[in-house]
């Protein structure tokens, strides 16, 4: 099934210069990426996109640390792309990731896991609908040797 993510490539993969490596993961698996932005995230919209999260000791943290720098959004096509990605992006505890996802290559500790991506269609419609206006949202079919992809 055709779906599309929400990923955000966080402030320290951003201060870092990782985001041309990450972004090629990505493309390189052959998924498609209709949208993209570098985006300063603002304390209410920090709130709003980590809510479920609000009554925990480290939210206030995570807060800071998602408003301190640019992060870059962007939304993501693909057969059963949200479930690719995740296998993609690692185990949210880089200390638990796997060597050759993103996050057992890059990232540092849990605090700093370099990239968030969405685990449910319910969740990337709702992250997708936060960071990105339709219009913004560049959906294309792939030509490709003659086929078209959708």
């Amino acid at each position: 099934m055709i779906q599309k993510s929400f990923v955000m490539m966080k402030p320290d993969a951003v201060q870092r210069r990782l985001m041309g490596k990450i972004f090629s993961r990505f493309e390189d698996k052959g998924l498609q990426v209709i949208a993209v932005k570098l985006i300063q995230i603002d304390e209410d919209l920090a709130k709003t996109h980590y809510g479920e999260h609000a009554e925990k000791p480290f939210f206030p943290s995570l807060v800071e640390y998602i408003t301190s720098s640019p992060s870059l959004a962007m939304v993501i096509k693909g057969e059963e792309v949200i479930s690719t990605i995740r296998k993609i992006v690692g185990a949210t505890n880089p200390l638990e990731a796997d060597l050759g996802t993103i996050r057992g290559d890059f990232a540092m500790d849990m605090g700093r896991n370099i990239i968030h991506a969405s685990d449910s269609p319910a969740s990337a419609e709702r992250e997708i609908g936060l960071f990105f206006d339709e219009d913004e949202i560049c959906d294309y079919k792939i030509i490709d040797n003659n086929l078209i992809y959708e």
